[in-house]
C-alpha cells in the first residue's frame, strides 16, 4: 500500500474498457510493480548458481510446476486458463521459468486452493501465484519469493449506497463490510477501517460479490485490480470509493509462495529480481494490469 495521501472527492464509475481478454482491469497508472523494495523471506539454502533446470530440485526433475486457484481471475489470468500465459500473473510465471531456463513446454500448472497454499506443510507445486501478499504472520508457515507486485487495497460499492460517496476512511466505519477469507482485504477490514458492524467473510470473492449484488453487505474490500475487474465485469453500477493507505507506510506485496525452508526460494527470488531490473514486471504490468486510477481515502 501506499502511504496517506489526500485526494480529490471523487467516484470512479464503472465501465472500464477491458482489453487482453477479461484482463485490462486496473491498477494505478504508474506501475507500482516497478519499486524497488524487495520482501523475499525464503529460508532455502541454494545459492544463485545452482538456478538452472539441470540443478534445481523441482516437484518433477526438469519441470517448474506452478500453483494457483481455482477459478484464476482476471487481470491476473485469462478466462481461468492459467497455462496460456495471458493475465498478469500466467506472463510472469512464465517469465521466472525463462528467467530460469525453462522452456514453456516445461511450465505445468496445478490447482491449489488459496488456504492451502499459504498453510504450512509439504507443497506439490514449486512455487504459487495467487495474489498472495507477503506478510510476517504467513512467513512463519511458508516462504516468499520477493515480492513481484505491490498492491493497495480499495472498497468496491454499487451506485447509491450509504457509503459510495465517502472520502475517508471514517466515513465507512458505520458499513457492513465483506471480504475473502484469511487475505489481506478482510485484515485492511478490521485493522485499518475498523467498522462498527463486525465484517462478513467468504470463501471467494466471487461470494462476496454475490453478497454485494444482494445488497446483504454495502461495500467489498479487494485489491485495486482485482476491484476495477469487479466494477467492470462483475458488478452493474459498480463503482470504487477508493483505496485504502498502507497502514505501516510500506507497500504491501504480492510473492511467489513456497514450501517453507525450500530449496528454490532464493532462486525464485532471484528471477523475480532479474525481471523488475530489466523492465520486465514493468512491462508485463502496463500490458495486463495499467488502468484508469482510483481516488484515495484519507
Amino acid at each position: 500500500m501506499r502511504t496517506i495521501r489526500r485526494f480529490p472527492l471523487l467516484v470512479v464509475a464503472t465501465g472500464l474498457v477491458l482489453t487482453g481478454g477479461v484482463a485490462g482491469c486496473g491498477a494505478p497508472k504508474k506501475d507500482a510493480a516497478a519499486a524497488t523494495s524487495s520482501s523475499a523471506s525464503g529460508s532455502g539454502s541454494s545459492s544463485a548458481a545452482s538456478c538452472s533446470p539441470a540443478s534445481m530440485a523441482t516437484a518433477s526433475k526438469g519441470k517448474l510446476t506452478i500453483g494457483t486457484d481455482n477459478p484464476a481471475y482476471g487481470p491476473w489470468f485469462d478466462n481461468n486458463k492459467p497455462e496460456d500465459g495471458k493475465g498478469y500473473e500466467s506472463a510472469v510465471g512464465f517469465a521466472i521459468a525463462k528467467n530460469l531456463g525453462y522452456a514453456a513446454s516445461a511450465v505445468s500448472w496445478i490447482r491449489v486452493p488459496f488456504t492451502n497454499a499459504i498453510t504450512p506443510g509439504p507443497k506439490k507445486f514449486d512455487f504459487d501465484l495467487n495474489q498472495v501478499s507477503i506478510s510476517p504472520a504467513r512467513a512463519k508457515a511458508v516462504d516468499f519469493s520477493s515480492g513481484y507486485y505491490d498492491v493497495t487495497q480499495a472498497v468496491v460499492t454499487y451506485k447509491g449506497s450509504k457509503i459510495a460517496g465517502a472520502k475517508t476512511i471514517a466515513e465507512l466505519k458505520g458499513a457492513k463490510l465483506g471480504a475473502q477469507v484469511g487475505t489481506t482485504s478482510y485484515t485492511a477490514i478490521t485493522d485499518q477501517i475498523k467498522p462498527s458492524n463486525k465484517p462478513a467473510v467468504y470463501d471467494s470473492n466471487d461470494l462476496a460479490v454475490q453478497a454485494l449484488k444482494s445488497k446483504q453487505i454495502d461495500g467489498l474490500v479487494v485489491d485495486l485490480p482485482t476491484a476495477f475487474y469487479v466494477t467492470s465485469a462483475q458488478l452493474d453500477n459498480g463503482v470504487i470509493v477508493g483505496q485504502l493507505p498502507s497502514a505501516t507506510g510500506k507497500p504491501e506485496q504480492f510473492g511467489a509462495v513456497l514450501a517453507k525452508g525450500s530449496s528454490l526460494t532464493p532462486c525464485i527470488s532471484k528471477a523475480v529480481d532479474a525481471l523488475r531490473a530489466d523492465g520486465t514486471l514493468t512491462k508485463l504490468s502496463e500490458q495486463w494490469l495499467t488502468g484508469q486510477g482510483a481516488p484515495k481515502l484519507s
